[in-house]
């Protein structure tokens, strides 16, 4: 599965690149691949190692930030590996 995620810290001000990072560093540890963009940090794998992922960068936000939000997109496909990026390479074969 993929699965397109956003932590956003409540409560901690305006700048919220220090506890976001936190949650970056659980998932690029993870050994999972991954890609952080400006909204969204994708990860993939299994169901249960990737929902581990992502509640382990939640808690580490939680740790800093009185409130946190969590947005999920998810693409289940059993039996797909390297969807990440082989959906990006067929994308760009059709483009000029």
């Amino acid at each position: 599965m993929i699965v397109a995620f956003s932590i956003t810290p409540l409560g901690v001000g305006e700048g919220v690149a220090e506890p976001v990072a936190r949650a970056v560093k659980v998932v690029r540890d993870s050994g999972l691949p991954n890609r952080t963009d400006a909204m969204f940090t994708t990860i993939e794998g299994e169901w249960d190692e990737v929902m581990d992922v992502i509640k382990r960068a939640a808690e580490a936000v939680g740790e800093v930030a009185p409130r946190v939000s969590l947005v999920l997109k998810a693409d289940i496909r059993p039996g797909v590996t390297d969807a990440m990026t082989s959906k990006v390479e067929s994308l760009e074969r059709h483009l000029p």
